[in-house]
């Protein structure tokens, strides 16, 4: 991997998002590269900071209904091979064994060749939104940790907060609400930034997350705050509801 490449990796290794391999060829560039090591404890810094404001405490009664569930699980038995019985191999059922196994190990090799061409191509998406995942990782975490960053933390609807980070250097901005209500069946959140009483497109939400922590999609521009409506799954052109909040980016 080369030096540039690795300058790129400081979010992704703050957010532990690295294969083992790459995870130590980057602890051995941090030793010798001194901006990515006050980049990567700026970043620590900001997720641990942030993940204490979304912080949720269980329930008291959480440890017993774990420890009453585990009593009712089954465990599996080990796995135990049967000997073989007597000491022949080539009496008339064990040619007809072997006939079977040959037989059915020529239908496996038959069948994996169209497994492997499915595995392959699980694999390459699986591949595909995993690099892509990273890339947005990073995208956030860079604008968590930016010099610039300038948060600003409000109340939602039914007890859920939102806090929203604006890096006006990168022109970009980030979301992480906490405690959202799933939205109903079919709908979904959506977010928009308020270009003086315009709402412009930026991005939707995990309908199945209560907790979330979103890039929000396109340049913040002259943006002075952003809002949340719900909407039809796959979001709309413009809001077609009342927001749910309205936050003014801090200054």
């Amino acid at each position: 991997m080369s030096t540039a490449e690795l300058h790129t990796l400081t979010g992704a290794y703050a957010l532990h998002a690295l294969a083992p391999d790459e995870r130590a060829e980057f602890e051995r560039h941090l030793e010798v590269c001194p901006a990515c090591a006050q980049e990567v404890r700026e970043l620590a810094a900001t997720t641990t900071r942030l993940g204490l404001a979304v912080a949720v405490t269980p329930p008291p009664e959480l440890k017993a209904l774990v420890m009453r569930r585990i009593a009712t699980e089954r465990q599996e038995p080990p796995k135990v091979t049967r000997e073989s019985r007597g000491t022949g191999g080539g009496g008339a059922k064990g040619r007809a064994l072997s006939r079977f196994a040959l037989a059915a190990c020529l239908a496996a090799a038959a069948g994996f060749g169209g497994i492997a061409v499915w595995q392959q191509q699980e694999a390459q998406d699986a591949r595909a939104q995993a690099q892509t995942s990273q890339r947005q990782s990073e995208a956030l975490a860079a604008v968590l940790a930016a010099p610039d960053a300038k948060i600003r933390t409000g109340g939602l609807t039914d007890g859920a907060t939102g806090t929203v980070v604006v890096s006006r250097d990168r022109d970009k901005a980030a979301f992480i609400a906490s405690g959202m209500p799933k939205p109903p069946s079919g709908k979904v959140y959506q977010l928009w930034f308020n270009d003086d009483g315009t709402m412009r497109d930026a991005g939707l939400m995990d309908p199945s997350a209560t907790s979330d922590s979103v890039l929000m999609a396109g340049s913040v521009g002259a943006a002075s705050g952003m809002g949340i409506t719900v909407e039809p799954a796959g979001g709309s052109a413009q809001p077609t509801s009342d927001p749910l909040a309205l936050m003014n980016f801090p200054t």
